[in-house]
C-alpha cells in the first residue's frame, strides 16, 4: 500500500517539476515580447518547452514494482527548450532605433494572449499535481491511523 502511495507523490512531484519548468518558459517569453535585441542579434524568439515520457529508472523501480503488478507507470521529465520558428513580426516604427532603412522593426514572435493561455494551462496542470499528491498523503495517513 505505501509503495503506491510513494509512487503516487513521485508521479505528482515530476508533474509539479515539468509544469513549473513550463511556467519559467512562459514568464520567459512574457518578459521578452518587446525585446528586439538577443544574443543572437535579431529579436527574442520565443522558446517552448518539450516534456518526454520516461520510464522509472532504477531508483523507480522498488516503488512500482509491487503497487502496480507488472505495470511501471511512466512519469515525466523536461527534454529540452526548443526555439519556435515561427516568423517575427514586424511593426512599422520608423522612429524606432532598430528600424530598418523603410521603417520596419522585427519584433519577437511572441503573442501574449497564448503565452497567458499557456501559463493558465501549466497553473491548471500543477494544481491537479498538487491535489493528487495531497490525496495520497491523506490515503497514506489514513492507512496509518488504521495501523495504530
Amino acid at each position: 500500500m505505501s509503495d503506491s502511495l510513494f509512487g503516487a507523490m513521485s508521479i505528482s512531484g515530476a508533474g509539479m517539476s515539468a509544469q513549473r519548468a513550463r511556467m519559467d518558459i512562459v514568464a520567459e517569453n512574457i518578459a521578452n515580447a518587446d525585446s528586439t535585441k538577443s544574443p543572437d542579434g535579431g529579436p527574442y524568439r520565443r522558446r517552448q518547452i518539450v516534456f518526454q515520457a520516461v520510464q522509472p529508472g532504477q531508483a523507480f523501480n522498488d516503488v512500482f514494482r509491487s503497487s502496480f503488478q507488472g505495470h511501471k507507470p511512466n512519469t515525466i521529465k523536461v527534454a529540452g527548450v526548443v526555439p519556435d520558428q515561427r516568423p517575427f513580426r514586424e511593426l512599422y516604427n520608423p522612429s524606432h532605433p532598430d528600424a530598418d532603412k523603410n521603417g520596419m522593426v522585427r519584433m519577437p514572435n511572441v503573442n501574449t494572449i497564448e503565452e497567458m493561455v499557456d501559463m493558465q494551462s501549466a497553473a491548471r496542470s500543477f494544481e491537479a499535481n498538487v491535489t493528487t499528491m495531497e490525496a495520497a498523503k491523506r490515503m497514506f495517513q489514513k492507512s496509518l491511523e488504521l495501523l495504530r
